[in-house]
């Protein structure tokens, strides 16, 4: 296994890219833009995992935990890419209305997360792979002690413990007003839970939270994306049906290129501009990627592209 990241030298390639197909293709701003329907799939899935954890609280703890598997962790990672399409302004054309949408889905995940998530988000895409700078690249620590299939195993289980806590280890940022009306939202919600139906309904969503961002297909997504399996390739793409159930995030090197289309037509970038695409390495399972990664002994915390913010103030300066 690898000891050390994959270092570049090289600004990230989705800018360069990005104006090389829109000098070729400058249709695809028509892209750009909210998604009008974003507001109610939202609200459906968030009122949807709220009535099931009512429903549960009488419920024997087997069924919950089954429920919170096969159902709702399907539900609450679906609101947690919702989240991640809000932070880029995808609902709404006015930013603060998706900061408080984005505060609405985050009610059945139990944590708040919506508003440090943008914080954080922006910055790897602005600063993709820069060292210190973007947090959803594995720490040194992680990767000295995630080496073998039993750490790795463990690592996956708990990786939604490892992308909240990471920043505030390495990149601690104070938290504002918003974060704090996140928070009191949030725990009211919780709260409410407790009261009014039972610890049962609470458990149900924080359940569903953890398994849905653990050893489950949909959480797949967090490795295959940047995770180096061709060392010739920084971002990887996911083309298959789980995109239907996750705002086409997999449709990854087209959402870094053009971060300003909504999922729900990243697939027409493709489509549009195919040559750009068809020629990189894509996966077509995310549950193949989590087997991959745990059982590959080359593959680790450290199989990640990383760069030096000087490689890339010279670019940005050039």
């Amino acid at each position: 296994m690898a000891t050390d990241y994959y270092w570049s030298y090289t600004d990230e390639p989705h800018a360069s890219r990005r104006r090389l197909i829109l000098s070729q293709y400058p249709q695809i701003k028509h892209l750009f833009g909210p998604d009008p329907f974003a507001f109610l799939k939202i609200s459906m899935v968030v009122l949807l995992q709220l009535w099931t954890a009512t429903y549960l609280r009488d419920a024997g703890w087997l069924k919950i935990l089954m429920v919170s598997y096969f159902f709702g962790s399907f539900l609450n990672h679906n609101l947690f890419l919702a989240i991640h399409e809000l932070s880029h302004n995808l609902a709404f054309s006015t930013p603060i209305y998706n900061r408080w949408l984005g505060i609405f889905a985050n009610l059945p995940i139990g944590v708040p997360m919506s508003v440090t998530f943008q914080k954080y988000h922006l910055e790897h895409h602005r600063f993709q792979g820069v060292d210190g700078v973007d947090m959803d690249i594995p720490s040194l620590a992680e990767g000295l002690l995630v080496t073998n299939v039993l750490t790795k195993s463990i690592w996956v289980i708990f990786q939604l413990f490892f992308y909240a806590l990471r920043p505030l280890f390495l990149k601690p940022k104070p938290p504002g007003m918003w974060e704090f009306i996140n928070l009191f939202i949030q725990l009211s919600l919780d709260a409410a839970l407790v009261y009014f139906w039972s610890w049962k309904s609470f458990a149900y969503i924080i359940l569903s939270t953890f398994v849905g961002g653990g050893l489950h297909p949909m959480a797949g997504h967090f490795v295959s994306e940047h995770y180096v399996f061709n060392p010739d390739q920084e971002t990887y793409s996911y083309y298959g049906p789980l995109n239907l159930m996750t705002w086409s995030v997999g449709y990854h090197n087209e959402h870094h290129d053009f971060p300003r289309i909504p999922g729900s037509k990243l697939h027409k970038v493709k489509e549009i501009a195919p040559e750009y695409y068809n020629s990189l390495k894509s996966h077509s399972s995310w549950s193949q990627v989590i087997y991959m990664y745990i059982m590959d002994c080359t593959i680790g915390p450290f199989s990640r592209i990383k760069r030096k913010l000087s490689t890339v103030t010279t670019k940005k300066s050039e």
